[in-house]
């Protein structure tokens, strides 16, 4: 619990971690609203994947030409700037008129929400280096909090707007209005420009770290997947009709996620980073069963047990990653993470594909699959390691 007492008590550190909460609740609010697009423009569940895919593609854009941007302008500077402009942009897709538009500006969202997610985690690397301190795990945290506070006190007080777009604009004003009160503590923060790309990959070193990338592909594209089409699976298949609570799937996995990450690394001291992976599996499969159950209670307390059961595998694979022999720690742990984000983007999509196929009942036993190959990994992974 240091790292959240050190966020919680200094505002070098609270500024940083409260970008990471601002890019969800961003996030958090536009997810209540995507069954309501869906009706609006009256697409189907695999158009609306083509669409997210949209935001994926925006989003993979970005990625080579952010670093670029960021050793430009400094990483304090292009932070603050991509979250303000990040949450300007989501004020764009909620009031398209038509489907063609929501792709467009879906697209232009992904390369600003990209930025944003580089660039904060490269501010508190930096702010790592610099204090000798470990706060990314709890910053982490703080990124799942944004969710609980966007999807939660969203879901309670949607009903009180009949048009989207004020919700968001609420949602927008908030998040840029708490920024501009804090920034300063990180803006004049350039970043560190002497790792150039001196050490390139050697994908045999890496070679060892492609059983800890199936599992982060698995992991960070079931995260995906619950944070776009949990909402419309607690509508179509559990029938829940009112607004106010068909939001709370997500909003259970989102809190019991940052319950994990804040407590994780205290659990992880005591038990090692496998025996971590393998309950955060094992927890997760028991959700996704509970679920399917399709019973609206069960659920909730399923979504909350596959959060829990996510928040402590993604940081003990980016632990393990930077033991790698070989390599450098960042090396491993870029490795291992981009292959998740890539999850993390594609998930969506696909299982807006597996729902035109058959329900989205169908796309949610995939991803309990997904968890079980994932600890199948695992095992196999910790067999050769030892």
């Amino acid at each position: 619990m240091n790292s959240l007492q050190l966020i919680l008590t200094r505002l070098r550190y609270f500024g940083p971690a409260w970008v990471f909460a601002s890019l969800n609740i961003i996030v958090g609010t536009w997810v209540l609203y995507i069954p309501q697009i869906k009706t609006k423009l009256a697409i189907d569940d695999a158009q609306l994947g083509i669409a997210l895919f949209c935001f994926a593609m925006g989003t993979l854009t970005m990625i080579p030409l952010s670093s670029m941007i960021i050793d430009k302008i400094g990483v304090g500077k292009t932070t603050f700037y991509a979250i303000v402009i990040f949450s300007l942009l989501f004020l764009i897709p909620v009031v398209m008129p038509t489907y063609l538009t929501l792709c467009c500006s879906l697209f232009f969202v992904g390369l600003s929400g990209c930025l944003t997610d580089i660039a904060m985690n490269a501010l508190v690397s930096d702010i790592e280096q610099e204090d000798g301190v470990h706060i990314m795990s709890a910053s982490h945290g703080f990124f799942s909090l944004g969710g609980v506070i966007g999807a939660g006190i969203g879901s309670l007080v949607i009903t009180y707007f009949e048009v989207a777009l004020v919700h968001m604009l609420c949602s927008v004003i908030f998040v840029i209005a708490t920024n501009l009160l804090i920034f300063r503590v990180y803006f004049f923060i350039k970043g560190r420009k002497e790792e150039k790309e001196k050490r390139r990959y050697n994908f045999k070193l890496m070679k060892p770290l492609l059983g800890l990338t199936m599992i982060a592909f698995l992991i960070m594209g079931s995260e995906g997947a619950i944070e776009h089409w949990s909402k419309l699976y607690l509508q179509d298949i559990v029938l829940i009709t009112s607004e106010k609570i068909s939001g709370f799937g997500f909003v259970s996995f989102s809190a019991m996620m940052t319950l994990g990450r804040f407590l994780g690394d205290e659990v992880s001291k005591r038990f090692g980073s496998f025996a971590i992976i393998i309950g955060g599996c094992l927890i997760s499969i028991f959700g996704f069963a509970a679920v399917l159950m399709s019973h609206f209670i069960i659920s909730i307390i399923g979504f909350g047990l596959v959060g829990l059961g996510f928040s402590v595998i993604i940081p003990e694979l980016f632990r393990l990653a930077g033991k790698n022999n070989g390599v450098s720690s960042a090396q491993g742990i870029s490795f291992v993470a981009g292959f998740g984000y890539l999850g993390f983007l594609l998930s969506p999509p696909f299982l807006g594909f597996l729902s035109k196929i058959e329900s989205l009942q169908l796309s949610f036993i995939s991803l309990l699959a997904a968890a079980v190959i994932a600890l199948i990994i695992t095992f196999l992974v910790k067999r050769k390691t030892i």
